[in-house]
């Protein structure tokens, strides 16, 4: 892990949690969100920089979590999924 990202995940008050190596259900997932991200924003349109593309990145992520359906998450979004989690749990404390 770089010092940069060290410093960045302690800053902002996360944990850093690391997939076990040949564990297939964690490991595709995270497989399968780098094939997203590629193909929906890193190679989806040309951007006239390396730089264009490291900025667009957080506008991606945004889309990915709020607007874009997922099939896996019974076609919400990973927000609509977490609030509805949410209100799960609050319904049943």
């Amino acid at each position: 892990m770089s010092k940069l990202f060290a410093r960045t995940v302690r800053r902002l008050g996360l944990r850093h949690i690391r997939t076990r190596p040949y564990t297939p259900k964690t490991n595709g997932k995270a497989e399968r969100f780098i094939q997203s991200m590629l193909r929906e924003w890193a190679y989806a349109a040309p951007f006239p920089s390396a730089e264009a593309r490291r900025e667009d990145l957080p506008n991606w992520i945004r889309r990915y979590n709020t607007h874009r359906k997922h099939y896996a998450l019974n076609r919400r979004t990973p927000l609509q999924a977490l609030s509805d989690l949410n209100n799960v749990a609050r319904d049943h404390s």
